[in-house]
């Protein structure tokens, strides 16, 4: 099964055992699937067959976990660990589909379901992993290893797992135990309405222009997309939202200086509006309940049990590697304040810079400096080639192919789907892909999967599907989706995460990622986004054909560290606030969690024109997985430009390396050490220089 921690719903509902006999009956989440590849058949099921579908799954769970835990041989691996690994198979389908249309195809019958059912989840978990027979056993498994001759990904999970356990409070007293499981129950109910909050203020968000002077400096397809929006609603002028392909090229482009803080402050202020949808109390409650359980479990923070089983061990070691950068990004982005207020100056304006002029003055900046306007780029960054760029390097690294296939069900219409071969022709998996924002979908870009590798207990491999979701700019008319650059990265970063699931080599659906360790498939496929080599590759003026020219490579490269200061500025200052967050050792029902943010900024000397990237109030990261773990990303900043050097060693298509990175990095993912890993791939421990020169940092 599922490891229990990662089961995300779980529901018991008394029904009428007339309608429960007929709701199980025709109940397509509880049917064989009979689809192709085993792909979940989305169009086919109702809101109205959760509730039934989650209480047998459930009943299910806890007879097989009974059965584990009412055996009377002695414990090993295959009775216990293994046993329990296969588990839940049910529970994890049902979980699995419920949590897709809770991201993809939200409404509002699905949330008010999910504020029922997250809490009733946590006590399943609870109910099951604090209960001392399972613990006794897995105990006996553990300290009894050396005899049950185990292989080394069978090893390795049995370590974590019995971790885990003590991480969980297997280990406490029962009455600690009760504490243990209504903090639990409450930290679900509140970071699920955390989310649903944040959601709703970007979907209430409009900022209505009726006067065409306002549109002075706006590309022409963010004013048509925007024209688009206002026609949906029958309002007559253009809208435009806090989604980023909506509000980025606005902040960017627009002459109306007021009209770009109205809508950037929108934005950073999303949750802090002492309305219904205020997250301010909501956030502080969830901290202080993590330091309770942190001091429950027998840990000074919660930022100790997060990074305990990472690779950075603990938050000193985090906090080493956030502050040396730190303290040498900060300078560069002073340097970047400067150069955009003199522009200012330049202009004959007397105002002082503030965070909403940045992205349109550093727009401006980079025009002058490299002659270079995003506008310019765009049109050769059409979705499809890119799509096909993307697939193209995948081919020439690792020899796979992408092959477009219909017939297969989607869990929204826009989804489109993809079976991925090796190069002999066996099949590997599926790839889906969700590409543009919408109402009824979570905002960002995430990838996950509907099945993961794996071996059923007969021996029968279990193929991968994933699921690349983002939320990136819209056709408009007649005009193709044509994407931003940082678009063009985050499309290659979320395509990683996917070589990362197909490639998996795991045994059991029960692999344990160490945290900090998860970015560096995604990262590392950010370096060959722009590489001149593959820009020629997908790289196509969509009307045209042309394919980029040289000069206009050129100019990319050329701007490639323009602004990084204040890209790195933005994300250290998130990484820190999380840290910093997590490492209260004591509760205080007083926290006023914007005050903690400014003081905090202020002391790590914050400049006042830019923001944590993610403020408290809309810090999605620490609501699903990322908290005390948003460092995550720059901790895989160290590993992706390291691990890209093996490759700029030989040259960026090296198949050998591939091959190394594909075997020892991306199949071992989740079933081996993380450092063991990365030494088999590079030879040695990653070391810094590498992320330092990117960043033009003196070590």
């Amino acid at each position: 099964m599922k490891k229990l921690l990662f089961i995300l719903i779980a529901l018991s509902i008394t029904i009428t055992s007339c309608d429960k006999k007929e709701n199980l009956n025709n109940n397509p989440l509880l049917a064989e699937y009979n689809t192709p590849f085993d792909v979940p058949p989305f169009e086919d099921i109702k809101l109205e067959h959760f509730v039934p579908a989650f209480e047998e799954a459930m009943k299910q769970h806890k007879a097989e976990i009974e059965v584990i835990l009412t055996n009377t041989e002695e414990a090993t691996f295959e009775n216990t660990v293994e046993a329990s690994f296969y588990a839940g198979e049910l529970l994890g389908k049902v979980n699995t589909v419920f949590g897709t249309v809770n991201s993809v195809n939200i409404s509002p019958e699905i949330q008010t379901l999910a504020q029922e059912i997250y809490p009733k989840l946590s006590t399943h978990v609870d109910e099951i992993t604090l209960d001392p027979r399972y613990f006794e056993r897995v105990k006996s498994v553990y300290e009894n290893k050396e005899k049950f001759n185990l292989n080394a990904e069978q090893l390795f999970l049995l370590e974590d797992q019995y971790k885990e356990f003590i991480r969980n409070g297997a280990d406490l007293a029962e009455d600690d135990k009760e504490i243990l499981m209504k903090i639990n129950q409450e930290l679900s109910s509140l970071t699920l309405k955390f989310s649903q909050n944040v959601l709703a203020e970007v979907n209430n968000f409009k900022l209505v222009v009726t006067d065409e002077a306002n549109l002075a400096g706006l590309p022409e397809g963010s004013i048509q997309a925007a024209a688009e929006l206002a026609a949906k609603d029958s309002i007559e002028g253009w809208i435009f939202t806090i989604n980023k392909p909506s509000m980025i090229p606005f902040i960017q482009y627009a002459d109306n200086r007021e009209l770009r803080k109205e809508i950037y402050d929108a934005y950073v202020n999303q949750g802090n509006h002492d309305d219904e949808f205020d997250n301010k109390e909501i956030f502080a409650k969830i901290i202080n309940l993590r330091v309770k359980k942190a001091k429950l479990l027998g840990y000074e923070s919660h930022a100790a049990i997060k990074t305990e089983n990472r690779m950075a061990q603990n938050p000193e070691r985090v906090f080493d590697l956030l502050n040396k950068l730190w303290d040498g990004i900060l300078p560069k982005v002073k340097e970047e304040r400067t150069a955009l207020q003199e522009m200012i100056n330049n202009e004959g304006s007397t105002f002082k810079l503030e965070p909403h002029d940045w992205f349109y003055y550093t727009e401006k900046l980079r025009k002058e400096k490299f002659d270079l306007d995003e506008s310019e780029v765009r049109p050769y960054f059409e979705l499809e080639n890119v799509r096909n760029g993307i697939f193209a390097v995948a081919k020439k690294l690792y020899g796979i192919s992408f092959t477009a296939i219909e017939g297969i069900p989607v869990p929204h219409p826009e989804t489109t789907v993809y079976e991925v071969k090796e190069e002999d022709g066996t099949h590997l998996g599926l790839f889906f892909m969700d590409m543009h924002p919408r109402a009824s979908k979570s905002g960002g870009a995430w990838c996950g999967s509907f099945q993961d590798h794996s071996f059923t207990k007969e021996g029968k491999e279990i193929t991968p599907l994933v699921n690349n979701v983002c939320n990136f700019t819209r056709p408009t008319g007649d005009t193709p989706a044509l994407l931003s650059a940082d678009e063009v990265s985050t499309m290659f970063h979320e395509f990683g995460h996917g070589l990362d699931a197909l490639f998996s080599e795991a045994s059991y659906n029960a692999s344990s990622i160490a945290w900090d360790f998860v970015e560096l498939p995604s990262q590392i496929m950010e370096h060959w986004a722009f590489e001149p080599e593959v820009l020629k590759m997908y790289a196509m003026h969509y009307e045209t054909g042309e394919v980029i020219p040289d000069e206009l490579i050129k100019k990319l490269k050329a701007s490639a560290n323009f602004n990084q200061g204040f890209g790195k500025t933005e994300i250290l200052a998130a990484s820190l606030l999380d840290m910093k967050f997590h490492m209260m050792t004591e509760e205080d029902p007083n926290l006023q969690v914007m005050d903690f943010e400014k003081d905090y900024m202020n002391e790590i000397g914050l400049i006042p024109e830019i923001y944590s990237r993610y403020r408290p109030t809309y810090f999605r990261h620490m609501m699903g997985g990322y908290d005390a773990g948003y460092y995550s990303y720059t901790w895989a900043s160290v590993l992706d430009n390291d691990a890209y050097d093996a490759f700029n060693e030989t040259n960026i298509f090296d198949q050998a390396t591939a091959k190394s990175f594909r075997d020892n990095v991306l199949a071992m993912n989740g079933i081996k050490d993380a450092m063991e890993m990365y030494v088999a791939f590079r030879g040695r421990e990653p070391q810094i220089d590498a992320l330092l020169k990117s960043l033009g940092i003196e070590k």
